[in-house]
């Protein structure tokens, strides 16, 4: 989930604009859990270290394991969400197998709520998180972005797409919400965590006496669609491709529509524990190979976020 200060880029808007057309299977639906627990069908990747290319640059713990864990909040589509058979699918999953062949490890991907991911990573119950989570400096260094706190350690992070936030409403019940600054006197529904929970709070403070902005933070983004699809809340905030995608196959396409351009755009990162060095260094090695090998191409295109890739694999590259 993105995050980054509170500059408006409509760049943004331009270079990631065809992630709109999101090229995903009919059969795919938005089914997310609330669970803690594991999928038997959560694992990506199927190579034997034995044969992989970069297995070597593993640590031997991970190695002989076979297995990363992987904390993510699988709801997220098309990011990472669950199909209607219950497997985990999505642009990081995809990503993850195609980076698994190249180290020999199945990435297992087990479901949290997205705002206790690297506190799951902090007390070992994860190996990395991998959630469409945006790489900036907040989070590298352990500080609460409200506060200015710091709250724990940070993490380091290997950088593999580019993506900004947007605003959806009801399709054709816009409440004249153009921009962030029309939230004033509105309700607006997030996924806690997020920088759209972070924006909305900045922008809170801004509003004049009489015209409070609203802000219902929820477990995962589906609750806050949920409450904007029932009336209860006049917009939605959210990643751009989560948008688009919402707004692609929502209803048939008939629920919500995106209003104004995205904002902060800003790197997606793999997050990984400042302590787990080795690690770090070899997924990012494998994101390397798998965007030379022309593979992470065609998964982008395969989920419509073709117009985020990166032309290499940045370590802490988020401001």
């Amino acid at each position: 989930m993105t995050a980054g200060s509170t500059r408006r880029t409509t760049a943004a808007h331009s270079r990631l604009a065809a992630v709109g057309a999101i090229a995903v299977a009919g059969a795919l639906i938005l089914t997310g859990c609330g669970d803690q627990t594991k999928n038997k069908n959560n694992a990506s990747g199927s190579s034997s270290a034995g044969s992989a290319p970069l297995a070597d640059k593993l640590p031997s713990s991970i190695r002989d394991k076979g297995v990363i864990r992987v904390g993510s909040d699988i709801s997220y589509a098309p990011v990472e969400f669950k199909d209607n058979s219950g497997k985990v699918v999505g642009l990081d999953p995809d990503l993850a197998d195609a980076m698994g062949k190249q180290l020999g490890v199945k990435f297992d991907f087990q479901n949290g709520t997205f705002d206790a991911l690297l506190t799951g990573l902090r007390s070992n119950r994860y190996d990395i998180a991998m959630s469409a989570m945006t790489d900036n400096k907040n989070r590298q260094e352990g500080v609460d972005p409200t506060t200015g706190k710091k709250v724990g350690e940070g993490v380091d992070f290997v950088d593999y797409l580019t993506a900004g936030v947007s605003i959806y409403t009801r399709k054709g019940d816009t409440k004249g919400i153009t921009s962030w600054s029309d939230l004033c006197g509105k309700k607006i529904a997030v996924e806690r965590g997020t920088v759209s929970e972070d924006l909305a709070k900045a922008e809170a403070k801004k509003c004049p006496s009489g015209k409070t902005l609203s802000i219902q933070a929820f477990d995962d983004n589906q609750q806050a669609e949920t409450r904007l699809r029932s009336g209860g809340a006049d917009a939605v905030s959210a990643d751009f491709p989560v948008a688009a995608y919402a707004v692609k196959t929502s209803g048939g396409g008939k629920d919500f529509q995106i209003v104004g351009d995205q904002v902060e755009a800003a790197p997606y990162g793999i997050a990984v524990a400042k302590s787990s060095t080795q690690l770090r260094d070899a997924l990012q090695a494998a994101l390397n190979a798998v965007i030379k090998s022309g593979e992470y191409q065609k998964i982008l295109q395969k989920w419509g976020a073709q117009d985020g890739a990166v032309k290499e694999s940045a370590i802490n590259g988020g401001k």
